[in-house]
């Protein structure tokens, strides 16, 4: 009987120990899947090898990335080159892909070098990678001081950029040149955890749940320095953080519209992808999830944004598409069907999270023209 006893309590006692360390191991995973690195790659960001460079092109190894068509950065520690569409008729090797070479930013690109193909597609700020004037200012935030790029125009509605995971707030410079174009001032906000931001109290990012109080503030200050109304365009959590401010804002009624490019409206998808991103084994996934939505403060009693179509009272431009793995399309669709009179989804095909202007930008700044000319 003793040894029974003995037995059984050594089975529970390895059974509780291995249930505490796998919970311990997807709280890790959790942490890691939540800790924000911008411009750490994202799911779906594969390792090209660059072949060759000659005038105006650049050879890459053949992968569904390389053939992807727009306007891309390709990103290596100490180099960043921007790249236009595939060159089909240069003559190449089969695992080849010859893409136009726009401009070398940062480094060279030597042949060998492992690069990646990534949405950012400038480096610096808007006046050394666009030649626009701005101003460095800095925007009163509940935890500090939140640094931001603010581009002068003449009209007085204003755009306020908000990037997304795996991003800065270079990212959002893609449509300043178009935004600019069109007279609209352009208030670019990095927020907790950025580089030069406070760092988040818990060191972790929360998928937009406590980082739209950054965006408030960014409200706030763009109607003390003279907006009248503000259109909030953000990528990814980014745009989480869009639809959090148009719900919860005591400034909503200033807020004239929402554009969202990949909005994550599914936070559970999104972490599941986190997770395995950062080398989660696949037994405890489940278990990191569980412990980032607790971590990040996502509890199933609150309905994740943009959930309640009833609830939306400004205009929304969704740029959104089938293929994004990290922030599913569905619930873009679902809130367009949902809510026609207000909401136009602009469907982009084939283009990973968060880079739908990538893909196609003249068809990505069409669809901004018409939805902002009403707002302006």
């Amino acid at each position: 009987m003793r040894t029974a006893t003995a037995t059984a309590a050594a089975v529970t006692t390895t059974l509780i120990g291995a249930g505490a360390a796998a919970v311990a191991a997807g709280r890790y995973a959790a942490d890691a899947a939540l800790r924000p690195e911008p411009g750490r790659p994202l799911p779906g960001g594969p390792r090209l090898s660059v072949h060759s460079t000659a005038e105006g092109r650049v050879t890459l190894t053949r992968s569904l990335a390389s053939l992807l068509p727009g306007t891309w950065g390709l990103s290596a520690p100490g180099v960043h080159a921007v790249v236009g569409p595939v060159l089909p008729d240069v003559p190449h090797d089969p695992d080849a892909v010859v893409r136009s070479l726009l401009a070398v930013t940062h480094g060279s690109l030597a042949p060998r070098a492992r690069v990646t193909l990534t949405p950012q597609v400038h480096l610096g700020n808007p006046r050394t990678a666009l030649g626009l004037d701005h101003a460095d200012v800095d925007v009163p935030g509940e935890l500090g001081a939140l640094p931001a790029w603010f581009v002068p125009a003449a009209r007085d509605t204003w755009v306020i950029t908000v990037h997304g995971l795996g991003a800065g707030r270079e990212h959002p410079m893609v449509v300043m040149p178009f935004l600019h174009r069109h007279r609209l001032p352009v208030l670019d906000l990095a927020y907790r955890g950025d580089l030069g931001a406070p760092a988040s109290p818990d060191g972790l990012g929360h998928l937009g749940e406590s980082e739209w109080r950054d965006l408030d503030a960014a409200i706030r200050y763009a109607l003390r320095y003279g907006a009248r109304r503000v259109v909030l365009h953000g990528w990814s959590t980014g745009a989480t953080m869009a639809l959090h401010a148009v719900e919860r804002s005591a400034l909503a009624d200033r807020i004239c519209g929402l554009v969202l490019d990949s909005p994550v409206m599914d936070w559970h998808t999104t972490l599941r992808a986190l997770a395995a991103a950062r080398g989660t084994p696949g037994p405890l996934i489940p278990l990191a999830v569980r412990a980032a939505e607790g971590r990040a403060g996502l509890r199933a009693d609150r309905r994740p944004p943009g959930s309640d179509p009833a609830s939306l009272r400004v205009p929304v431009l969704i740029l959104h598409g089938p293929d994004d793995t990290l922030a599913p399309w569905e619930p873009s669709r679902r809130l367009a069907a949902a809510r026609p009179d207000l909401v136009t989804l602009h469907t982009v095909r084939g283009a990973p999270h968060g880079a739908m202007w990538n893909v196609d930008p003249a068809g990505y700044e069409e669809a901004l023209r018409r939805f902002l000319t009403p707002l302006m």
